[in-house]
């Protein structure tokens, strides 16, 4: 991703609250909740997801998304060589490929819902090329680079790696939108990613790391203690850095930075998303601090049960819609969400007027 392609992403991307069609469209839509054949306030948080749903695309009544798009990218961590997953990073390929033959948990949530998935290896370390080879439209080969480095010992890839990441995640994003989804939600798929995320969380927001720090994938509670080491580690050399782009460059992930992309490019449309649990959570905090306004784009999936996918909500100002005591990645919890933020847009729409 060139300088001016970012900058052109941070022109296009305003909060809806500071663009006075979106804020009217938004005003419309609270407004059209009380005139509604149903008690005020009856449907609780709904009624805040459909007035999102409306400041976001400038329209009230809002659309009912109808081609909701799932899109999963994929990528390695050189930390987990230092321990901080109970998994080798050979099972990111395996999943991959689990993924593409249908068989994950999110290929059947996302059946359920009715939305597409796509899978992307953007940084994945397994060779995956007889995969790639097929050229099926639903598995993209994007890999920037082969995994990222150990942020245990230094940074995890270069500036303009993390860019191209970006750029990928901002270029599969536009396709769909191009393609007619009205609705999107990222996912993950990276042993020891939940390292790099918390170490993103921390140093975004200002936070002490290591209470951030969960098991991740299954991680023994013998193991807790290295892996906050581990963090403690790259926060301490990274916490310093200015540049969002920076810091992701030097303790993220490729898959979190094909996620941050992903929101960048969405808002710039005007399309909303859907975040999901604690590395969707570090990739919307990159994405809000490269181009403020970016979260007031997204509504909340769920409440992850790690600890930095509190601490990132709460610093994006985003109150989840479900909390299943999900940990799962993969976007599954955010899935979980669409069918809510359509029924709250049809309802808005559908729902007779008031008596009177």
């Amino acid at each position: 991703m060139s300088p001016e392609l970012l900058d052109h992403l941070r022109q296009r991307i305003t909060a809806p609250a500071d663009d006075a069609e979106r804020a009217a469209a938004a005003r419309s839509a609270a407004a059209r909740w009380s005139t509604r054949a149903k008690p005020p306030g009856s449907l609780g948080r709904l009624e805040d997801v459909a007035v999102r749903i409306a400041g976001i695309t400038g329209v009230c009544p809002p659309a009912v998304p109808a081609q909701p798009a799932v899109v999963v990218f994929a990528g390695d961590h050189g930390v987990v060589a230092d321990g901080a997953s109970a998994w080798p990073s050979e099972i990111t390929g395996a999943m991959v490929r689990t993924m593409a033959a249908g068989g994950a948990a999110i290929n059947a949530f996302a059946a359920q819902a009715g939305a597409s998935v796509t899978v992307v290896d953007v940084g994945v370390s397994s060779d995956l090329r007889d995969l790639h080879a097929l050229g099926r439209a639903d598995v993209l080969d994007r890999r920037v680079r082969a995994g990222t480095d150990s942020i245990a010992t230094g940074p995890a890839m270069s500036r303009a790696h993390a860019l191209a990441a970006v750029a990928v995640g901002a270029a599969v994003a536009g396709a769909h939108v191009d393609a007619g989804a009205d609705l999107l939600v990222g996912g993950d798929m990276g042993i020891g990613n939940t390292t790099a995320s918390v170490a993103l969380i921390a140093c975004l927001t200002g936070q002490d790391p290591e209470p951030l720090v969960g098991p991740g994938a299954g991680l023994p509670a013998d193991g807790l203690g290295h892996k906050q080491r581990l963090v403690r580690t790259a926060v301490d050399r990274a916490r310093d850095l200015d540049d969002p782009v920076d810091v992701l460059a030097d303790v993220g992930g490729l898959e979190i930075a094909a996620l941050a992309g992903l929101h960048l490019a969405a808002a710039a449309r005007r399309v909303p998303t859907i975040v999901d649990g604690v590395i969707g959570g570090a990739a919307l905090c990159v994405a809000e601090a490269i181009a403020p306004g970016t979260a007031a784009h997204v509504v909340g999936g769920h409440r992850s049960t790690e600890p930095a996918a509190t601490a990132a909500l709460a610093h994006l100002g985003l109150e989840p819609l479900l909390a299943l005591d999900l940990r799962l990645g993969e976007g599954t919890g955010a899935c979980l969400a669409i069918p809510l933020v359509q029924a709250a847009c049809r309802a808005l729409r559908d729902l007779a007027d008031l008596p009177g």
